[in-house]
């Protein structure tokens, strides 16, 4: 006799504006037996809004351990399960992606709802390049952790994509304008939500803004144009920052001096081994930087 195994959907739900759900997914949501959910409470208000009446289970990162076997289990008895966030894609940034890992690996199907993502969403609306773009997700909340990621992140060519905590993105701004230079940049809060708000500016800018504030609230993508952008370069009529300065700060912050060589070439448009026989005069402790790395 075979054994016909429910299948596990990954149900993408608005990011705070109730209308923004797919009628695939309002399906899904009345037909399943059960939706695993980030929090009850949340999900509840979706459902209600849309007279749906599934049963909701609780499925987080402080749980997932023993409550993803039960959902295994009722996904092994034929039992149909939609896995929701709070808003957005389930999976990204979230542990939600664990419960689909388990069911790949028992051979049960997942298959994707697509709708509302924050990282999508604020891409569109920024105005910086989307041809390639790096989803970071959220960045380590120590400072010193913080400021390793963002070292490693300083010479992708690609726009980044960051979540970050509304307690932590005055310190997260400040710390990105001094690593990845006053690059131009786009700040999405509340995304869909009645007080959303876009702003775009230079890092610089849109730290002096926050900070301004005092206290930020919501949900936060920020959104950083990449070192192969030309917009990442100082202002037209800006003056060049010193050379010796520049590399001066580079290396306080943390970076190597083959690091520090490589950045500063790449802000002030110069060739790295240019950069790297005025700064250090050939010695023999290091090696020049090849060109175009």
């Amino acid at each position: 006799m075979a054994i016909s195994y429910g299948t596990l959907y990954v149900v993408a739900t608005p990011l705070g504006n109730l209308e923004d759900v797919t009628l695939r997914a309002l399906r899904i949501l009345r037909e399943v037996s059960l939706v695993a959910c980030e929090d009850t409470r949340r999900t509840a208000r979706l459902l209600a809004a849309h007279e749906i009446r599934t049963p909701t289970t609780s499925y987080f990162e402080h749980n997932e351990r023993w409550k993803g076997g039960r959902i295994l289990d009722a996904l092994r008895e034929g039992r149909d399960v939609a896995l929701v966030s709070d808003a957005g894609t389930p999976a990204v940034s979230d542990p939600g992606y664990r419960l689909v890992r388990d069911a790949r690996a028992a051979g049960l199907p997942v298959v994707p709802i697509p709708g509302p993502s924050a990282a999508i969403a604020a891409v569109s609306v920024s105005g910086l390049p989307t041809d390639r773009f790096l989803f970071v997700g959220f960045l380590p909340a120590r400072t010193a952790a913080r400021r390793r990621a963002l070292l490693e992140l300083a010479g992708r060519i690609e726009t980044l994509v960051v979540y970050e905590s509304p307690h932590r993105l005055t310190e997260s701004l400040s710390e990105m304008a001094a690593v990845l230079g006053d690059r131009e940049a786009f700040l999405c809060r509340e995304a869909t939500k009645v007080h959303e708000e876009y702003l775009r500016g230079r890092l610089g800018e849109l730290h002096d803004a926050m900070a301004a504030r005092g206290e930020v609230k919501g949900e936060v993508v920020v959104v950083v144009a990449g070192a192969g952008d030309a917009r990442a370069a100082p202002a037209a009529g800006a003056p060049a920052p010193d050379l010796h300065e520049l590399f001066a700060e580079l290396t306080a912050g943390g970076m190597t001096r083959r690091q520090a060589v490589k950045e500063a070439a790449r802000r002030l448009g110069r060739p790295a081994r240019e950069v790297y026989r005025e700064l250090l005069g050939g010695g023999d402790d290091d090696t020049p930087p090849s060109s175009g790395v």
